[in-house]
C-alpha cells in the first residue's frame, strides 16, 4: 500500500470498532484490507474479534445502502456521470444491470462473492425498486462469511496482514466459483420450473378443450 493509504487506514483503525465501520462504509480502501488489518487489531488484543465483526457488517451494510440510495433516487445517468468517483465504471454497472435482470432480486446474495459486480450490484437494486428489507437481508447474509474471514485470517497473519490478498485468493476464488454455480443452478431450476408450469398449463387446456 502506498503511504497515504496507510495513513488513512491507521487513522480509520484508530477509532477501532467505529474506524472499522467508517472504513468499510466510505470504502477509500478496499473492505478486505480494513477487516484485515481489524484483524491484526484482535491479534494485539485491541478489540474483540465479535465487535470486529459487528463493525463489519455494519460498515458495509451502510455502504451498500448509499449504493441503492444512489441508483433508486439518481438512476443510471447519476452513475455515468459521477460513477468513477465511487470507483464504479460503467462496464461494472453494465454486467451488474445484466446480470440482475436475468437474475433476479437473488444474485444480491449471490454476486458479493464475484469480483466486479460485488458492490455495483446496489446499484440496479435500487434502480429496479427492489424491496429495501428484503435487499439489507440479502446483504447482511453475504456481508456475515465475508467479515468473518478476513478479520480471522487477519488475526491468524498477525503482523504479517499485510500478505492478506495473497492467502485470501485460496478462499475468495472457491467463493466466486460456488456463487456462479448457484446462479447457474437458479436459473436451470427456474427454466425447469416455468417449463413444467408451461406443459401442464397446456394439458390442462386440452382437457378441457374436450
Amino acid at each position: 500500500m502506498g503511504s497515504v493509504t496507510t495513513d488513512i487506514l491507521m487513522w480509520f483503525t484508530s477509532l477501532g470498532y467505529l474506524g472499522i465501520g467508517l472504513g468499510l462504509m466510505i470504502e477509500i480502501i478496499p473492505s478486505e484490507i480494513v477487516l484485515a488489518y481489524g484483524g491484526y487489531m484482535v491479534s494485539q488484543g485491541t478489540i474483540h474479534f465479535s465487535g470486529a465483526v459487528i463493525a463489519g457488517l455494519i460498515g458495509g451494510t451502510v455502504a451498500q445502502w448509499f449504493l441503492y440510495w444512489i441508483g433508486s433516487y439518481g438512476g443510471r445517468p447519476f452513475l455515468q456521470k459521477y460513477g468513477k468517483y465511487l470507483l464504479i465504471q460503467p462496464h461494472h454497472l453494465n454486467r451488474a444491470e445484466n446480470w440482475f435482470h436475468k437474475y433476479g432480486s437473488g444474485v444480491v446474495l449471490t454476486a458479493r462473492f464475484i469480483p466486479v459486480v460485488r458492490h455495483a450490484i446496489s446499484v440496479p437494486a435500487g434502480i429496479a425498486k427492489m424491496s429495501f428489507s428484503r435487499f439489507t437481508l440479502l446483504t447482511l447474509i453475504a456481508m456475515i462469511p465475508w467479515s468473518i474471514l478476513f478479520i480471522y485470517l487477519g488475526e491468524t497473519l498477525g503482523s504479517h496482514w499485510g500478505n492478506i490478498e495473497e492467502v485470501a485468493g485460496v478462499y475468495t476464488k472457491p467463493a466466486a466459483i460456488i456463487a456462479v454455480t448457484l446462479i447457474v443452478l437458479y436459473i436451470a431450476i427456474k427454466r425447469i420450473r416455468k417449463n413444467i408450469s408451461t406443459i401442464g398449463q397446456k394439458r390442462r387446456d386440452k382437457e378441457s378443450s374436450y
